[in-house]
């Protein structure tokens, strides 16, 4: 659950100028690619086949996408305006905080600081740092190689 957070607050790139959330055809393969877990009681009540979505679902998704960005970008460095920006979120969805409450339970567990923004120069992809020392600075190891790369030939180039 975590990771669909991460990976839908990444379906903006803005350092990129990428968006793979501009139709609601790119919702429904997101959330194909993406299953929603749902306790029994809702499973019984669901509809049969598929959802049918609206540029109204599109919109509120997108809208969310915004707040889980905010969240993630602000995690390391104000943890009280993330966790605010959390509880006003389940406030208006009426959501009713569980364990399943994906970034809520990794705030409240291991902390704000495993929520971040890629380090990488060119990068402003979000990531959940779920390691044991919790350093994680890059959002793939694409990233972090890169760096490494750029790093080296910095020092490595005549001065």
């Amino acid at each position: 659950m975590v990771q669909t957070a991460v990976d839908l607050a990444n379906t903006l790139r803005p350092v990129k100028g990428e968006d793979a959330l501009e139709t609601v055809e790119q919702l429904r393969d997101f959330l194909d690619d993406h299953p929603v877990a749902e306790p029994p009681s809702s499973a019984a009540n669901r509809r049969t086949g598929p959802r049918h979505l609206t540029r109204a679902d599109l919109a509120e998704v997108r809208a969310l996408r915004e707040t889980l960005r905010e969240v993630l970008e602000q995690a390391n460095t104000d943890a009280a305006e993330a966790a605010a920006l959390i509880n006003d979120g389940l406030r208006r969805s009426r959501a009713t905080p569980v364990l399943r409450s994906a970034l809520a339970s990794v705030i409240a567990t291991l902390g704000p600081a495993r929520l971040g923004v890629c380090a990488g120069p060119t990068c402003r992809a979000t990531f959940v740092d779920l390691s044991r020392n919790g350093s994680k600075q890059y959002c793939t190891r694409t990233c972090s190689h890169r760096a490494s790369v750029a790093a080296y030939r910095s020092r490595r180039s005549p001065r």
